[in-house]
């Protein structure tokens, strides 16, 4: 079992900075995905960014240039810091992660949340 525990959120002015961080504890599998996903209100929930235990990373769009993922030396707590923040970023943030066993099945975790508010 895998628990992840999501801080950093708040409120902040249009063009701030905001940085999440996603703590892990239990098992996290050497093949692994950590991801950030958010849902704005009336919104489908989308994925912001991800890495991959090879440090493959992925950008939503809107986010590129903007937002950095990353994770500490253990592997077991990953960040979003989130730069020039606009009111279209403002959603509850998910920490999302994948553990991936060698046959390619994976099994997710998810945070509880944070909430995230950006005013102009």
């Amino acid at each position: 079992q895998v628990q992840l525990a999501e801080s950093g959120g708040g409120s902040v002015q249009a063009g701030g900075s905001l940085r999440l961080s996603c703590a892990t504890s239990g098992h996290i599998f050497s093949s692994n995905v950590m991801a950030w996903y958010r849902r704005a209100p009336g919104k489908q929930r989308e994925l912001v960014a991800r890495i991959t235990n090879t440090d493959r990373i992925d950008y939503l769009d809107s986010v590129q240039g903007r937002f950095t993922i990353s994770r500490d030396n253990t592997g077991k707590t990953v960040y979003l810091q989130m730069n020039y923040l606009k009111p279209a970023d403002a959603a509850v943030y998910y920490c999302n992660v994948n553990n991936y066993f060698y046959t390619g099945a994976h099994y997710g975790y998810w945070g509880q949340g944070t909430q995230v508010t950006v005013y102009s």
